[in-house]
């Protein structure tokens, strides 16, 4: 980068963590710490509930998903605003009517202690390792294009999100995300309006929906049902509303959010923001992948977009020929892509061929790169290799100017921030609230508690930034590793609020056995199944109540019994 865009970097995380510490002041018990006193507006809440999910996976893998698959990942997000007015009409009324910290201890109040000790544990494990591989994301990408460490770059994010979350909590966090999400806002609109700026003069912005088109980089639906396919209609409606249902409804970095509200409808109207603005905001950082892809129909592309393993590649004497394949597919597939341009403008001619050929010449583009891709598989002992997430940060490094990737690079950071500074405090509220102030020590001082639980934050911040610069080599388009992990443990969590919420006759005892009944589905259908990953939760929610309707009905038999014996 640029001195520039090494300044706009430093002075926008200098002010973002500033502001954090600041809006963080007089968090001095755990009900400030952990629920900010429950003085949030419902803006507030809900745009770090949309920084919590829109991290920096988002920005980058997103962009990088539109590139190479188009806008159909956007299927993933359909079933989110039925979930939102689902929880909304549940667990935000129940929750806050139970005066509790956390979702898990909602459950003791309604089962038992060991099904709140199982559940939360749960959580942790689910929570910590979606904080690493959150953490990995930016820190991996962003190393090709500032040409540092990755594994330095995750200890900077990890301390700047420690800094500010241990010492304000989560007033801290939710007004820094305030703050984060309006910039992101910003930087979306800004990539956009930038990469049709350089499109070639000659290609105009309804010549680039065409061949947008014509590559299949704007389908949307997908009515096909297949489990097996992770994105169509039935998934992302059926198996997305299950997943949003557990994420929103279950997870306590997103309950933990619309539990600082002042008021049950004002942690209401915060989950309903997210309901309308989620698909939207999905819809455009696609859009902006797929208008990076038509412009690289144009202008020359790497054959790998990670700077480092292409390089490392080069040195294989294979790589020339497979570089000079790629060369030429590229070539054939630009002279298709203005001939396409030229035949779906008004009186052009023979548009049916013009596609034809033009997808052939993509085929064959595609081909050469996937060539590319395998000289680095290779390289890493026949291990998957995805460069997905380099893809948006290539056209940043290339063509945006100086100034703008400054603060583009900025924005990446901050939204890695946002999410990771949501995971260790919720983490941390865990730890603190189900666990160690529960089981472990017990009766001590409000000032003891609100101390473990800034330790705590720390805690979780340094396993994170561990993880990540450690156990995160080898992951794919992150943005699906992380829903991946998440959903292994969702529908077994959605199951038991599910019971709690709704199966009022159901104790402790079935719970706990359809939770772990539940998980073990879970597992089965993934290590031996070809099924998508969203149907896990699914899977999960069913087996986990069907279990524990089982175990209630067996066992209240030997309580009559027992009663009248």
């Amino acid at each position: 980068m640029r001195p520039l865009d090494w300044a706009v970097l430093f002075a926008w995380l200098i002010s973002l963590v500033s502001y954090g510490l600041y809006r963080g002041r007089g968090s001095n018990t755990t009900n400030k710490y952990l629920l900010a006193g429950k003085t949030m507006p419902w803006y507030a809440m809900g745009l770090s509930i949309l920084a919590t999910q829109a991290s920096a996976i988002t920005f980058i893998s997103t962009t990088g998903q539109g590139y190479v698959d188009g806008m159909r990942f956007v299927q993933f997000y359909f079933g989110l605003p039925v979930a939102m007015v689902i929880l909304s009409a549940t667990a935000v009324p129940i929750f806050h009517g139970a005066r509790v910290f956390t979702a898990y201890e909602y459950l003791e109040q309604r089962f038992d202690p060991k099904t709140r000790a199982l559940v939360s544990i749960v959580f942790l494990i689910q929570r910590g390792l979606a904080a690493g591989i959150g953490l990995y994301a930016p820190a991996v990408a962003l190393a090709g294009v500032l040409g540092l460490s990755d594994r330095l770059i995750t200890v900077v994010i990890g301390g700047l999100v420690v800094l500010y979350t241990a010492s304000g909590g989560i007033k801290a966090l939710t007004w820094a995300d305030v703050q984060q999400m309006t910039m992101i806002f910003i930087a979306l609109i800004v990539s956009l309006l930038l990469v049709i700026h350089v499109l070639p003069a000659s290609i105009s912005f309804r010549d680039a929906l065409n061949l947008a088109g014509a590559a299949g980089r704007l389908n949307i639906v997908d009515l096909h049902l297949d489990l097996s396919d992770r994105y169509n209609l039935w998934s992302g409606l059926i198996g997305g509303a299950f997943l949003a249902l557990a994420y929103f409804g279950c997870d306590q970095s997103q309950v933990q959010r619309y539990l600082t509200g002042r008021s049950v409808a004002q942690s209401r109207l915060s989950l309903l923001f997210n309901a309308a603005v989620k698909i939207p905001m999905q819809l455009f950082i696609l859009f902006i992948g797929a208008m990076v892809f038509v412009l690289s129909l144009f202008v020359p592309t790497p054959m790998v977009f990670q700077p480092q393993e292409a390089a490392r590649g080069a040195r294989i004497a294979e790589w020339k020929p497979a570089q000079e394949k790629f060369e030429a597919a590229f070539a054939r597939r630009r002279q298709a892509a203005v001939e396409l341009a030229a035949a779906e403008r008004p009186g052009g001619k023979e548009t049916s061929a013009a596609v034809a050929q033009f997808r052939a010449a993509e085929s064959s583009f595609n081909a050469a790169r996937r060539q590319g891709l395998g000289i680095i598989r290779r390289l890493h002992g026949g291990e998957a290799y995805d460069d997905t997430n380099y893809i948006f940060l290539s056209f940043i490094r290339e063509f945006l100017p100086a100034g703008i990737v400054g603060l583009l690079i900025g924005v990446i950071f901050s939204a890695s921030m946002g999410s990771t500074s949501g995971e260790i405090n919720s983490l941390a509220t865990v730890s603190v609230v189900d666990l160690y102030g529960r089981f472990f020590v017990r009766g001590r001082s409000d000032r003891h508690y609100l101390w473990a639980s800034r330790w705590f934050t720390v805690f979780w911040g340094a396993y994170a930034v561990a993880f990540a610069a450690i156990g995160g080599r080898g992951f794919g388009a992150l943005i699906v590793r992380v829903n991946i992990v998440g959903s292994l443990f969702y529908g077994g969590l959605l199951g038991v609020f599910v019971l709690a919420f709704f199966f009022r006759d159901v104790r402790g005892t079935a719970a706990f056995c359809g939770v772990i009944a539940g998980e073990g589905a879970i597992f089965i259908a993934a290590a031996f199944t070809s099924i998508s990953f969203l149907w896990y939760n699914v899977i999960g929610c069913v087996v986990v109540v069907a279990t524990a309707l089982t175990v209630e009905a067996i066992s209240k038999p030997e309580l009559v019994l027992h009663d009248h014996g």
